[in-house]
């Protein structure tokens, strides 16, 4: 059943018109104890459906068991949005609400290879010399969140050293306890460095330098 309905479909089909390369999504789903994999796979294929330079592929989560250490996917559903190669750019949890702008957002991004932030920022990413892994805490219903999201997924596609998960926090509810999340975007950076809100990308970026130090 299609997730999205025939005036979605045609706006959509207009964000992704002007697509450069090609990206492949990749979901990791299974049939049981999964609340959103299926509607996550539904609203994948519609997206894949609307553009010939997007692919999907699905895996799944229990049997797939290759696939999955070569993504490092660790919960589900999970999509990978991938380019020229793996980013480490992720969502875990179902892209609805303001998180289906964020997700055509990283695709429109990934299919041009250029993350769009200052040449300050590259070059401040380019001299990381130890991984960092940003977990960005999202609700659908929340206007500010897929700021913080994409932003992580710039970093990520500017570093291979930088993996960043955008993670639904009422489908994950023990990760949201675990980290604390009482308010959203909740940003947490190599498990030890923590902030709330939509930073600009530069004091963003201090939170990423401060936990890569530590």
């Amino acid at each position: 059943m299609p997730m999205l309905s025939e005036a979605d479909k045609l706006e959509v089909q207009k964000r992704l018109a002007d697509l450069k390369g090609k990206v492949k999504l990749v979901m990791f789903t299974q049939e049981l104890e999964c609340q959103y994999c299926r509607e996550t796979r539904e609203l994948l294929e519609d997206v894949a459906s609307l553009s010939d330079k997007i692919s999907l592929e699905v895996y799944n989560f229990i049997l797939d068991e290759e696939e999955v250490k070569r993504y490092g996917v660790d919960k589900i559903p999970a999509i990978v949005v991938e380019g020229e190669r793996d980013y480490g750019i992720r969502f875990y949890g179902i892209p609805a609400g303001y998180e289906f702008a964020a997700l055509l957002e990283d695709i429109r991004m990934v299919s041009s290879g250029e993350s769009g932030l200052s040449q300050e920022a590259k070059d401040t990413l380019g001299g990381l010399s130890s991984p960092v892994h940003i977990q960005v805490f999202v609700t659908p219903t929340c206007p500010h969140c897929p700021r913080a999201g994409i932003t992580a997924h710039k970093m990520a596609l500017e570093s291979e050293l930088v993996r960043a998960d955008v993670v639904e926090a009422t489908e994950f509810p023990h990760l949201a306890n675990r980290y604390g999340v009482y308010a959203v975007p909740k940003v947490v950076i190599n498990e030890t460095t923590s902030f709330e809100g939509a930073l600009p990308e530069h004091y963003f970026l201090q939170y990423v330098l401060q936990a890569a130090s530590g």
